[in-house]
């Protein structure tokens, strides 16, 4: 079994969603004059790879605290959009999967748009989204956390205020974890885990991990 690694590593100055909180790492403390390194961090609670809580946009939503790593970890699907353009919004017929989508789906859907390259871009900006009926059929064959390699399921140069899948999926009490990378290659059906920070909030970076067993 190959352990992969899903999640954007956390820099001084990364890409953040527009609006929110830049990332700031800087020392804190130093070996020469303390005799420790210790670096000081600041950056929002949606850095890099993380999960969005129901609290993110649902008033009185679940926070992290509510949510358990057993939500975060277990069987997946990759469902893949190849050819996804700029601005483009996916819908059901969009996915590639051999055999078509199951009438039953694992809790976490991963889905992979290809976008995981221009993160750090400005096309990042100019991400495809999912369409918020395919998500709610997502929902409705039993998806629970929906992962994506993008910013956001939703536009995100283009949102106006509005977020349609977070509506529909943490509105149902569901989970998204946005940023993934690392999915090239991955099989359909894999084990993953995504590990966030434990902090009490509306939202946590996480370290994403895929359990390849096709890789020795």
């Amino acid at each position: 079994m190959m352990l992969r690694d899903l999640s954007h590593p956390i820099r001084d100055g990364m890409m953040v969603y527009p609006g929110d909180p830049g990332v700031s790492i800087g020392s804190a403390l130093s070996l020469q004059s303390d005799g420790v390194a210790v670096a000081r961090l600041d950056m929002g609670s949606h850095t890099g790879t993380h999960v969005d809580a129901p609290a993110h946009t649902v008033p009185g939503g679940r926070t992290m605290s509510d949510v358990s790593l057993d939500e975060l970890v277990g069987d997946a699907i990759v469902l893949r959009v190849p050819g996804a353009a700029v601005n483009a919004r996916y819908e059901w017929g969009d996915f590639d999967v051999d055999g078509g989508i199951p009438e039953s789906l694992p809790a976490i859907v991963i889905i992979d748009t290809g976008w995981a390259q221009w993160f750090g871009d400005e096309r990042a900006l100019r991400h495809p989204s999912l369409d918020a009926d395919a998500a709610r059929e997502l929902l409705r064959r039993g998806m629970r956390v929906l992962a994506v390699d993008t910013l956001s399921p939703d536009p995100t140069d283009r949102s106006n205020g509005a977020f349609p899948v977070h509506e529909v999926v943490l509105g149902g009490d569901g989970l998204i974890v946005e940023n993934v990378c690392g999915l090239e290659g991955l099989p359909t059906r894999v084990r993953v885990g995504f590990f966030p920070l434990r902090l009490e909030g509306d939202g946590a970076p996480v370290r994403g991990v895929a359990f390849d067993e096709t890789r020795r």
